[in-house]
């Protein structure tokens, strides 16, 4: 069997953000609150949905972060990793992400999504 892929896209509001913090190695780190809502068909049916979830911006990633519009809605993409080696909830670990407008331009320039719920 060949390597699994964790790959994980949301387009998601940014809700909640922390000031950036450091790692004892020095590595900057922004957590946040992410809030996701859309209507994806199931079944023949149009069902709400609607979630927070908890993201993390590490490394170099995180200035860019850091700076981006709280209740912007953005394009994110990223993998996702226990929060803590012992515990079982996840975190969202965000590797890209673009302003929903540029992200809607990429789409349209025949960018396979897999999904039209915005989430993949």
């Amino acid at each position: 069997m060949s390597q699994a892929n964790n790959v994980f896209q949301l387009v998601a509001v940014i809700a909640e953000r922390e000031v950036i913090r450091y790692t004892p190695a020095g590595i900057p780190i922004a957590s946040a609150i992410l809030q996701h809502r859309s209507e994806p068909i199931e079944a023949g049916i149009k069902r709400l949905i609607e979630f927070e979830i908890s993201a993390l911006a590490v490394g170099e990633i995180s200035g860019r972060f850091s700076q981006a519009a709280l209740g912007g809605s953005f394009w994110f993409t990223g993998f996702m990793a226990r929060k803590s080696r012992n515990g079982r909830s996840l975190v969202f670990h965000i590797t890209d992400f673009a302003a929903i407008e540029i992200a809607d331009e990429l789409i349209s320039q025949n960018l396979d999504t897999g999904a039209k719920n915005g989430i993949r």
